[in-house]
């Protein structure tokens, strides 16, 4: 690019291209003065005139500047262009060598003819930098500073074929290290690039790598009172025992992924209410929340909830829900026992066991307030109302998920008081009105049915207009979309129910099967479940993408749209996604784990033939566009740690997975495969205490269950993964994973 100045004008511009630099414009340069020093004749129709340059840098400092001169006329010709000026200081103001032009005697000379363009020496290149990681998510690039560079910049090629591009804004001279937070499971090709930069062009580094499993940028989070501890027998014929808090049971993110929300609903704690006493575990399993929120790329502990009615075996944390702003919470405590219904009712009388209830809360200039207490209108015996919650965007609509409710009501607002259709389920729907809370709507099944878990769980679309939820044990033989309801043959196969809601209210729009539809048949094998189609569920933003998690499918695929026919890895499990046009589903992928197995214990001295089975589909998460899908294996197997680790043995059981998939042109591809940072499974466990015979002490440890509870950020770029089973006795963010004494303790990660 060049621009046309007179003598007095602004700077002529060029774009500069040598080996090893980039388009750049030489900014700050100006020639503010031409003395005319001498004219010489050269023939009758011809002078050559012979001038001095001045020229002022207003930029950062340049070396090696020199001014080629040119003109727009063809009358005048430049007889020697280039006027070398050198270094010039940042406001320096410098005259050098004489340029000298021919100008045909004819023709009157114009001033604005003349263009100077301007080139500088480009800085020497940075050293390659050097490339850690850090927690949480953060890559961290070090380098030596480049004396001649005003400052660098960072690019990025996040796959390692996308090319590359500007991370952030431009770096200021005299810094030699930055952080990058970056999403770990979509970084593992990545490739980085230093430019050291001047107001005359930029020079490249050799480009960096990412290498191996980036266990280094994993964040761990842990409780404030991390407690799991073990008991041993105090006297023959007494077995073991354990407290275990199972932090990471449930997790939420809100929209921004700065508001993290983990449950702990076995934690001990008599404490009521915000930032409690901790100190006193004599309410066993009565449960709690932590939140965690994000400044500057650093998490901390924000806030310690309790219920407030805090009791032993309530379960408060059993499920976690965060509006896209993450200043509203939804706890479920699904084992709570008042006998109130509705909103704010009499939380002390404790007569119905089991019957759940669900904890509103609100944050305002960083602090935590109680603002609903919520009981279902048929508040009932071991209904867990709890069991599963879903906040809208905006944290105005809330919906309630009772799985073992028994009412025999079908569709909206039905009769709630027959009570013969034994743990069929119901989903209740209440929306905030200038802080009120009020139940909207009463949602049964279509075709409720006894052990059908109606509400197992839920997920509302991001406006709280699209509701679906899921019945992990319905029994129909139905595939696909809204087929036949009435033939309970295939026992725990499960299905998925739509709800729309217009102008306030609801509508049942699909019901909803896999394409492989598999229950408990009379000669199934011992170790079938059904496929529990629905036992997790996420809504995209718009409510337009569906997916489903079926955690004892048993096909032996992998990967996309594979054979769904032969089912000889049961409980190896399976993910659905279905795409919603107008008001008509369709499903778009049939997905499987990339290492799809049922593996058997390689530690069995006495191999009795024992499955394990993956449960590929017990958790998943979709962003908010619906493109990126995450999904828990909380029972594979793999001793991997970090992402994209070794999958190919067995070696620690239940230790859990999670894969990422993501989609471009509506079709599906495996990102990542995804491990914890400190992978354990399962073990029996013989502790240095024992009072009595040892066969009484042995126990049998699960394994950590990574990716039981999962949760994505709106743009898909944070990832959070709960291990409930964990067992070290770290506290806050990124302790000592080492050392696993606080059984049952719990852990999250970040991704």
């Amino acid at each position: 690019m060049m621009i046309r100045v007179g003598l007095s004008g602004l700077l002529a511009l060029s774009l500069l291209l040598n080996q090893n630099l980039v388009l750049a414009a030489v900014s700050g340069l100006s020639i503010t003065d031409r003395q005319l020093i001498s004219k010489q004749r050269v023939s009758r129709t011809a002078i050559d005139y012979t001038y001095t340059l001045t020229a002022h840098n207003t930029g950062a400092p340049l070396s090696g500047v020199v001014a080629t001169v040119s003109s727009l006329s063809g009358n005048t010709v430049i007889q020697q262009a280039e006027v070398v000026f050198g270094a010039l200081d940042s406001g320096s103001t410098q005259s050098t060598e004489t340029f000298v032009l021919r100008q045909d005697r004819r023709v009157a000379f114009d001033p604005a003819d003349l263009v100077y363009t301007f080139t500088a020496d480009v800085p020497a290149a940075a050293a390659m930098p050097a490339l850690s990681f850090e927690p949480v998510k953060i890559f961290r690039f070090s380098w030596t500073d480049v004396d001649t560079a005003t400052h660098y910049k960072l690019l990025e090629n996040p796959d390692g074929k996308s090319g590359f591009t500007q991370v952030g804004e431009d770096i200021p001279q005299d810094t030699e290290s930055i952080d990058h937070v970056v999403p770990l499971y979509a970084r593992i090709n990545g490739q980085y690039v230093l430019q050291s930069c001047n107001a005359a062009g930029c020079r490249d580094s050799a480009a960096v790598a990412v290498s191996g499993t980036l266990v280094g940028s994993i964040g761990y989070v842990k409780a404030s009172n991390t407690d799991g501890t073990y008991y041993p027998p105090q006297f023959p014929g007494e077995y073991a025992a354990f407290n275990s808090d199972q932090f990471g049971l449930s997790v939420s993110l809100s929209g921004d992924g700065d508001t993290l929300a983990v449950g702990a609903p076995e934690e001990e704690s008599n404490a009521t209410g915000i930032n409690g006493d901790q100190g006193d575990n004599s309410a066993k399993n009565s449960g709690a929340v932590y939140v965690f929120t994000r400044s500057g790329g650093v998490w901390f502990q924000q806030a310690y909830i309790k219920a407030s009615n805090t009791e032993e075996d309530d379960y408060f944390g059993r499920s976690v829900s965060l509006s896209g702003d993450g200043d509203t919470l939804a706890v479920g405590a699904a084992r709570e026992d008042s006998n109130a219904t509705g909103i704010n009712g009499d939380q002390g009388n404790n007569s119905l066991s089991g019957a759940g209830a669900v904890y509103v809360f609100t944050r305002s200039g960083g602090i935590w307030f109680q603002q609903a207490y919520v009981k279902a209108s048929n508040t009932g015996i071991w209904n867990i109302f709890g069991v599963s919650v879903s906040l809208s965007g905006d944290g105005d609509t809330l919906a309630v998920g009772a799985a073992r409710e028994h009412s025999n009501a079908t569709g909206v607002n039905g009769d709630q008081s027959d009570n013969s259709a034994l743990s069929s389920g119901a989903v209740y729907v209440f929306t905030r009105g200038e802080g009120t809370w009020f139940q909207q709507a009463y949602i049964k099944a279509s075709n409720t049915g006894r052990y059908d878990f109606f509400g197992a769980s839920v997920s509302l679309s991001g406006d709280g207009d699209t509701l679906a939820v899921g019945a992990a044990r319905e029994d129909s033989n139905a595939t696909g979309i809204n087929g036949d309801q009435g033939d309970n043959s295939e026992k725990n196969s499960g299905a998925v129910y739509v709800f729309t809601r217009s102008g306030g209210t609801w509508f049942q729009q699909a019901y909803v099967k896999a394409s492989n539809t598999e229950g408990i048949n009379d000669d199934a094998d011992f170790f079938s479940r059904g496929d529990g189609f629905g036992a997790a569920i996420s809504l995209s933003g718009d409510g337009d993408t569906l997916a489903v998690g079926a955690p004892g499918e048993g096909s032996n695929a992998t990967g996309i749209n594979g054979d769904q026919g032969d089912n000889s890895t049961l409980g190896a499990g399976a993910v659905y996604v279905f795409i919603r046009s107008g008001n008509t589903w369709s499903q778009q992928a049939y997905v499987k784990a990339s290492n799809t197995r049922t593996s058997f214990d390689p530690y069995d001295e006495y191999p009795t033939g024992d499955v394990y089975m993956d449960g590929f589909g017990t958790a998943i998460s979709l962003s908010e566009d619906g493109d990126t899908l995450a999904v828990g294996a909380s029972w594979e197997d793999s001793n991997a740690t970090g992402i994209n680790g070794d999958q190919g043995n067995d070696l620690t059981q239940d230790s859990g997975a999670v894969y990422v998939f993501t989609r471009s042109g509506g079709t599906w591809f495996q990102q990542a495969y995804v491990k914890a940072s400190n992978t354990g499974g399962s073990y029996w466990h013989l502790p240095d205490m024992c009072v009595g015979p040892v066969a009484y002490c042995w126990f049998y440890e699960y394994g950590d269950e990574f990716g039981g509870t999962i949760s994505l950020s709106s743009d898909g770029n944070i990832l959070a993964v709960g291990g409930g089973n964990e067992d070290s006795d770290a506290t806050g963010v990124n302790g000592d994973q080492s050392d696993n004494t606080a059984t049952y303790s719990g852990a999250v990660y970040l991704y």
